[in-house]
C-alpha cells in the first residue's frame, strides 16, 4: 500500500470511528475545521498552504500529508509547493527538515499517482 493509501485509508476509517462517539464538542471541532478551509476572503489554495506552513512549523506529520494532498487537490506547481516549504523551513529552523523531507516524498507520490491515473 502506499503513503498515500496507508494514510487516507486511516484517516477516513478512525474519523468515521471518533464520529461514531456522536461527541457534540468534537463534531463542532471538526466542523470549525471544515468551515474553516472553505472558500471565503481568502481561495482555498492560499488557505491550504497556509495550513501546510502551520503544520510543518507545528511538525505535525498527519496534518503536513493532509494540507500536501489538499495542495496538490487545488493545482499547486512544483515552484509554489517549493515556496511554501521555504516559508516553513524558515519560520520553523532546521528542526523542520524531517518533516520537510518526508512532505517531498508524499509531493512526490501524489504527482507520480496523478501521473498514472
Amino acid at each position: 500500500m502506499s503513503l498515500v493509501e496507508e494514510f487516507n485509508d486511516y484517516r477516513m476509517r478512525m474519523n468515521e470511528r471518533i464520529m461514531s462517539y456522536d461527541n457534540k464538542v468534537i463534531k463542532r471541532f471538526f466542523n470549525l475545521d471544515t468551515n474553516t478551509y472553505m472558500e471565503g476572503a481568502l481561495d482555498v489554495k492560499t488557505k491550504e498552504m497556509l495550513g501546510l506552513v502551520a503544520s510543518m512549523v507545528l511538525r505535525c506529520d498527519d496534518c503536513i500529508k493532509y494540507h500536501v494532498g489538499k495542495c496538490y487537490e487545488q493545482g499547486i506547481k512544483d515552484e509554489e509547493i517549493m515556496e511554501v516549504f521555504s516559508i516553513a523551513n524558515l519560520v520553523g529552523g532546521s528542526i523542520v527538515i524531517p518533516h520537510f523531507r518526508r512532505a517531498v516524498e508524499y509531493w512526490e507520490e501524489l504527482k507520480e499517482r496523478g501521473s498514472a491515473e
